[in-house]
């Protein structure tokens, strides 16, 4: 059915051929022996402390023969409710130990949404932020039957600040983190996993529907990190550091720091992805080795007179995913950190996180990259998804791979729509618009829901949302699209913009007046905005994704 993968001799070139071996330890397994053999090297550099691998692995221990003491055991689920803190990585590397699941409950979700996922995941231990434990769990009318205990601790917790109390949540056995902790014992033996045991469950941002939780394996992430390698290998020789302001309750922020814990380096734990004068002071403290962002933390940081002031003399790459980046800031970004070394990575929750990769010495700009090693990707026609589209022609992508989930959690259906057999491979239908190039470089179009469709037409809305950053009236615009009651089958065109400080002093009729003139001057008519809609400001997610879910309930 497919043609030879195009992609092959850049692989190549580049080493990647053959793929690697998996590596089928769990995470445990590799901080043993870096505790083993470096236990002073740090693992987690938490504004002024510092956390060796020798107690990460202590920590881990004790948290996980606490946790087999509350019942906790291989495949039952742990939630872990909190922001980037140390102990989050503990706690992964703790259910690691036991063969346990945990599930990242985002700290911004709602109480009726936390309710949902953990009953949905059935959580039976829930970790979080005292802060956390005390504003939202008492407003959970339903707790759910399969949570038995809330377990709290303090975000300041590994600096020495005390942890708040634990509160009284009915029929809930609640206690602090410290408290079980001091009496554990470090001597939780390795439960017996394969690679092909969940290792977490990751919940979709649910931009359609309910949240759907992602069931990876342990192979799915940690064979992930062994496919995008080759790009810029790991030293191991515990001098590398990154820093990530990825939240760890995503997949992104979740998948760059156990690489990183992998592989024995020093990880920057980002509190706070907003405080840029503190990204600097650790970058300059820590000068990095990797980097890993969306495309809007980039944007400020090169903003940030601090961050011209890093040494990037030990960078290696520099990650950007999660959304597209212009050429634009791209261009301002390699002005600072050097060439050859920003890379854009694109995936998403299902394919643990990452298919398809821009290598830094063979950068495609206008593409997101090739297949990583061990990975299929192909483009297939929207109607049937059976047929390979031609290059340079777009269609839904697809991929296939060690690193792609193995269904969706109590959703049969929605696994059968997403994961199909084609040519005797599972692959992984992920809705993305896109198409493929000669070299086998992958362009991504759109997300398939955001594709329009006016008077038989295809109409792309990151095409128009990418043509308007000319503008300079405009700070950040997204197109959606509504069904056109008129002629079924359609869709209007609805564009949303957040106009800049400047542009906000200006003539409102004026400043549409503009934006119109100039959708009609550089689009076809069929693509032009049918209202246009000036907001306050565009609504992101927590990873800086356009959360266009708020904009459809506006």
């Amino acid at each position: 059915m497919f043609r030879p993968a195009p992609w092959l001799a850049l692989h190549r070139s580049l080493g990647l051929e053959p793929p690697p071996a998996f590596d089928a330890r769990p995470l445990a397994g590799h901080l043993a022996l870096h505790a083993a053999h470096r236990p002073e090297a740090v693992a987690i550099q938490f504004h002024d402390r510092g956390i060796g691998y020798g107690e990460l692995f202590t920590q881990s221990l004790r948290l996980a023969t606490a946790l087999r003491a509350l019942g906790v055991a291989k495949g039952d689920v742990v939630g872990l409710h909190l922001p980037n803190v140390p102990q989050y990585l503990v706690a992964v590397a703790a259910l690691s130990r036991l063969g346990a699941v945990g599930t990242g409950v985002s700290p911004l979700l709602a109480p009726g949404e936390i309710a949902f996922q953990l009953e949905d995941a059935g959580v039976k231990v829930l970790l979080t932020l005292d802060a956390l434990a005390a504003a939202v769990l008492p407003r959970i009318t339903d707790m759910p039957a399969c949570l038995h205990t809330v377990i709290v601790t303090g975000a300041g917790e590994s600096l020495g600040l005390p942890c708040g109390p634990a509160p009284e949540l009915p029929g809930v056995r609640t206690m602090r983190y410290p408290d079980l902790l001091g009496a554990a014992k470090a001597d939780c033996p390795q439960t017996p996993v394969t690679g092909d045991d969940t290792f977490m469950i990751q919940y979709t941002g649910g931009t359609t529907g309910r949240p759907k939780g992602a069931m990876l394996s342990i192979r799915n992430l940690m064979y992930n990190p062994q496919q995008t390698e080759a790009y810029a290998g790991w030293s191991g020789e515990y001098d590398e550091v990154l820093m990530s302001a990825f939240p760890l309750f995503h997949i992104a922020g979740l998948s760059v720091h156990v690489a990183a814990l992998r592989y024995g380096c020093r990880v920057l734990l980002i509190p706070d992805p907003r405080d840029m004068e503190f990204i600097c002071r650790q970058l300059q403290r820590f000068p990095p080795t990797r980097i890993a962002a969306v495309p809007t933390l980039y944007q400020m940081l090169v903003n940030t007179p601090a961050f011209r002031e890093v040494d990037f003399s030990r960078l290696k790459i520099a990650l950007s995913g999660a959304a597209p980046l212009p050429l634009e800031d791209r261009k301002r970004i390699e002005a600072i950190i050097g060439a050859n070394r920003l890379s854009d990575v694109f995936g998403m929750t299902e394919t643990g996180p990452v298919h398809v990769c821009n290598p830094p010495m063979r950068c495609k700009p206008t593409a997101v990259g090739i297949p990583v090693a061990a990975t299929d990707t192909r483009i297939v026609d929207l109607e049937t998804g059976t047929r390979e589209m031609p290059f340079n022609e777009p269609g839904e992508i697809i991929t296939s791979g060690p690193q792609v989930m193995k269904g969706y959690l109590n959703l049969p259906g929605e696994s059968a729509r997403a994961l199909r057999v084609l040519d005797g491979r599972t692959w992984m239908f992920t809705g993305d618009v896109g198409y493929m190039d000669e070299e086998g470089y992958v362009h991504v179009c759109d997300r398939a829901k955001d594709m329009l469709i006016v008077g038989g037409y295809k109409v792309f809305s990151v095409e128009i949302e990418d043509k308007l950053k000319a503008l300079d009236c405009i700070a950040q615009s997204a197109v959606i699209g509504t069904p056109d009651t008129a002629r079924p089958g359609n869709d209007i065109v609805n564009l949303y913009v957040e106009l800049t400080p400047g542009a906000r002093t200006r003539d409102e009729e004026a400043v549409r007046a503009e934006i119109l003139a100039f959708c009609r001057e550089n689009m076809a008519p069929y693509k032009v905005p049918k209202h246009l809609i000036l907001i306050e400001q565009i609504p992101v997610t927590a990873v800086g994704k356009i959360d266009k879910k708020a904009l459809r309930a506006t």
